[in-house]
């Protein structure tokens, strides 16, 4: 792209700033239209990026020791921890983020992780051997994903998916990690959507789900040896979730949760002979998430969604009764990993004061213990805002749910706000740290709002259902509502509000801007799509049909009309206050197509628009030099648009 007139002025504005005194943008970075950047800002915001966090990426088979998943350099890398509170030795040194797929389940010898090159999302799995370092690529390198290895129970052999075959179909295949030959394809499907669940107890069979949607999926049996394919819930049956299954020990049926006549995603059983099904959570009126089982099938540990924060419980699958986990932080619960001696099962836990880290229950004394402890980068963790839900009523009369940070204490009278709008659509804002935002609440006494517009997950799947296809713009309708609940309270300002948003939540946010210009000051599109017909289009071919069932499909002329309508690229002279689109350059997901596009009709309407891409990013920014640079743009973009270059204070309604 060509840079603007408007942009080079923009440019040029602060020329009396010595370029000594600003921070340049690295050779990988695309930054049009940004002022420089004064060095004084990253000193003043740098606290506020020094975070870390540890995820629990997998147990060792025999000792008590773990892989986590921790940042010392620019991403996120595998580290072994020995002991609780041990030291974090790092074992992968990549400038690739990495996900893991866990220690060799026979004598861990090694371990397999993911990787792939600038955030395309085109994984491979790799092996890591302890005796001598060495790493092995295991899949074949080129422009394809693999991922969702799954162990069998003697550890011999790893089931995974691939798009290898045509870039599109999510195939099934299975290998001996130690010897890469062996790899072989073991069901050829349609779709994108299809995935290993769980091995059999005597290894034979693959429990795989097939995805259609948030509110459609299936289960089927496969054999390893012959690839017969068999149904095991109902392929006519429509409108029906299952959100995870596994096998039961002894063979006889597979837990799962579903949605299944039922508002939430409930634990249920079902028994393989009959396949009659037992709901085993029905009185928790909340979605069940992620389960485990332990190695001897005689405990299961899961984790509920309660309005965003997590519960966790154990059951008795003897007796199938439960009780709630207690001696765990109070905030968002990951995984329930069981070692397998059938009594330490590892959560990850984040919350609004404190990074993700590991903490690991004692299933036969309750006691939980602490394995990680991360650096919040100075920050003091009393000093940071926790979250206050806040309802308010709709366009329709239907209440909308959210979470709001209010600013520090030490800012009076009514306060700027920023209203960030999660993606998905299905995901769901929950209570979690804030990382780089506690700037805005702690330092610029901004308030921050995370709204869960209908379609988001987390309170039934009639709540999801209701922004599907041609009722997209409702959702919308939600941040217009909101808009009206912020005029309202007495503490915040109506006349200084930023939308933000990335992915779907980039769409939300240019929307926004569209039908609400004369009611906010400015606007940050991360990843956002600015036309659903050319995102459908050029969007990976792994993931259209996929999300052609939540957004409605583009063949069709009546939908596309819709689309043609509702696109805000469509209706981008609407957009007069200032908008700042960053982008991934290697997007699979919202190809950067849709940032160009917006971008460039803003110039032609002579609205200059801030623009920054990163070369070496996909769907966000991943790496912590990029974030970085982000974030002290968005710091700049805030302060200037949003707070009229001072915090604290309004000079004008509207921004120059």
């Amino acid at each position: 792209m060509k840079p603007h007139p408007l942009f080079l002025a923009a440019i040029l504005l602060p020329a009396s700033l010595p370029a000594a005194e600003t921070l340049a943008p690295a050779a990988n970075l695309v930054a049009e239209g940004i002022p420089p950047i004064p060095k004084s800002l990253v000193t003043d915001v740098q606290r506020y990026t020094e975070a870390r966090s540890a995820g629990f990426a997998g147990w060792h088979p025999d000792r008590l020791e773990m892989l986590v998943s921790t940042r010392f350099g620019n991403a996120e890398q595998l580290h072994v921890v020995t002991a609780p509170l041990g030291m974090r030795r790092q074992l992968t040194f990549f400038d690739e983020p990495i996900g893991s797929s866990g220690y060799d389940r026979e004598r861990g010898a090694f371990f397999l992780f993911r990787r792939d090159e600038g955030g395309s999302e085109f994984a491979h799995i790799y092996r890591y051997d302890f005796a001598d370092g060495a790493i092995t690529r295991l899949t074949d390198g080129g422009r394809n994903q693999n991922g969702g290895t799954n162990w069998s129970n003697r550890g011999d052999q790893i089931a995974y998916g691939s798009t290898r075959r045509n870039g599109a179909d999510r195939d099934i295949y299975v290998m001996n990690p130690r010897d890469p030959k062996t790899d072989r394809r073991v069901l050829e499907v349609s779709g994108g959507g299809w995935s290993v669940e769980d091995w059999s107890p005597d290894d034979r069979t693959l429990l795989v789900g097939e995805y259609r949607s948030i509110n459609e999926s299936h289960l089927w049996m496969l054999e390893v040896a012959t690839g017969r394919l068999q149904e095991f819930t109902p392929r006519q049956q429509t409108g029906i979730a299952y959100g995870g299954a596994l096998f039961s020990k002894d063979g006889k049926g597979v837990f799962v949760t579903t949605d299944q006549d039922f508002e939430f995603q409930r634990l249920a059983f079902i028994e393989l002979a009959s396949r009659q099904t037992t709901y085993l959570t029905s009185d928790l009126p909340h979605d069940v998430g992620s389960f485990s089982l332990s190695d001897d099938g005689r405990r299961l540990v899961f984790v509920t969604n309660e309005n965003g924060f997590s519960r966790a419980y154990m059951m008795d699958t003897g007796s199938r009764r439960y009780r709630p986990i207690t001696g765990l932080p109070a905030g968002v619960i990951g995984g329930g990993s069981w070692h397998r001696d059938n009594r330490h099962v590892a959560f990850s836990v984040n919350s609004a004061r404190a990074a993700t880290d590991v903490f690991v229950l004692d299933a036969d004394t309750g006691s939980v213990t602490r394995w990680t402890d991360s650096e919040l980068g100075g920050v003091v963790a009393a000093n940071l805002s926790e979250p206050e839900p806040i309802r308010w009523r709709s366009f329709d009369g239907r209440e909308i749910t959210g979470f709001l940070y209010p600013a520090a204490a030490r800012f009076p009278g009514r306060r700027p706000v920023i209203i960030n709008i999660h993606g998905g659509p299905e995901s769901q804002a929950r209570p979690l740290f804030q990382a780089r935002n506690n700037y805005y609440m702690n330092e610029l006494g901004i308030v921050m709002i995370y709204p869960n517009v209908r379609g988001s997950s987390g309170y039934g799947k009639s709540f999801l259902l209701l922004d599907n296809g041609p009722k997209r713009e409702d959702s919308v309708k939600d941040i217009g509502a909101l808009l009206d609940w912020v005029a309202e309270q007495p503490g915040l300002d109506a006349s200084r509000v930023m939308i933000t948003g990335g992915s779907y939540g980039g769409y939300m946010t240019l929307a926004s801007a569209v039908h609400f210009n004369d009611r906010i000051r400015c606007s940050v599109d991360i990843v956002g799509i600015s036309n659903f017909v050319s995102f459908l289009q050029n969007t990976e071919s792994y993931r259209r049909d996929l999300r052609r069932a939540e957004y409605g499909d583009e063949r069709d002329p009546a939908m596309k009309a819709i689309f043609e309508q509702i696109s805000p690229l469509n209706h981008a002279a609407k957009i007069t206050k200032p908008l700042f689109v960053i982008q991934g350059a290697n997007d699979p997901r919202v190809p950067r197509t849709e940032a160009i596009q917006i971008v460039e009709t803003m110039r032609r309407n002579g609205r200059p628009a801030w623009y920054l891409e990163a070369k070496d990013e996909g769907h966000g920014f991943a790496k912590k030099d990029n974030r970085d640079f982000q974030f002290y743009a968005t710091v700049l973009f805030v302060k200037r648009f949003l707070l009229d270059g001072a915090a604290g204070t309004s000079r004008g309604a509207a921004a120059r």
